[in-house]
């Protein structure tokens, strides 16, 4: 057959649990909502899944194949995507310090002034994970499909659709509680622990 939908059950399962497990791109979604709004909130998420929709493209094309074949470039794609992290998150320390610099006091951290679509872009991109991900899950469903590109491009837009709907929820829901998190010892408590887990998600992606 030209599709195999019998693996579609196992795999909505196998998403779900990729999905909903915290890491780089819910911490994102969830700080720029908070702080921002959930326009900036939408905007990231517009950049993270233009960045996945390029690195499942690129597994489904082939290149997901030579660029994990090749150690230099993924080890080049790893540093980018640690330092990248590590930079998001001295920002936010960086927003943290000056608040209580300039004003002695608790203060709410302003918003990001950087282009939310470009910071979930980069964030995605830089993360080489997404695309051995790619490489390492797709192709385990592919099944008894006649035409295993086809497959792979039908499992690519039903993940990336799962992972949308779910993140969108974040945002939307990060943005409706917003004001009632406003108070500055809770912002500075999730500025905290987004800068922290973003650290933690960089020394992961290094050591792995």
């Amino acid at each position: 057959m030209l599709l195999d939908p019998t693996t579609l059950p196992a795999f909505l399962v196998a998403s779900a649990v990729v999905i909903v497990t915290p890491g780089v791109d819910a911490f994102l979604l969830l700080r720029t909502s908070l702080n921002a709004g959930r326009r900036a909130g939408l905007l990231a998420l517009v950049g993270i899944h233009s960045a996945s929709a390029l690195q499942v493209t690129a597994v489904i094309c082939g290149l997901g194949a030579l660029l994990s074949s090749t150690p230099q470039v993924m080890e080049v794609l790893k540093w980018i995507g640690a330092g990248y992290l590590i930079y998001l998150a001295g920002m936010i320390l960086r927003g943290l310090w000056l608040t209580r610099k300039e004003s002695g006091t608790l203060n709410t951290p302003p918003a990001d002034s950087a282009n939310p679509f470009v910071r979930g872009l980069l964030s995605n991109l830089t993360n080489p994970k997404m695309l051995l991900f790619s490489l390492a899950f797709l192709p385990q469903f592919v099944g008894i499909a006649t035409n295993p590109t086809l497959q792979l491009v039908f499992l690519g837009i039903v993940f990336l659709a799962l992972a949308a709907v779910w993140e969108v929820t974040i945002v939307l829901t990060a943005a409706k509680i917003a004001d009632r998190l406003q108070h500055p010892r809770v912002a500075q408590s999730l500025d905290a622990l987004s800068a922290t887990a973003f650290l933690t998600i960089s020394v992961g992606l290094l050591a792995s």
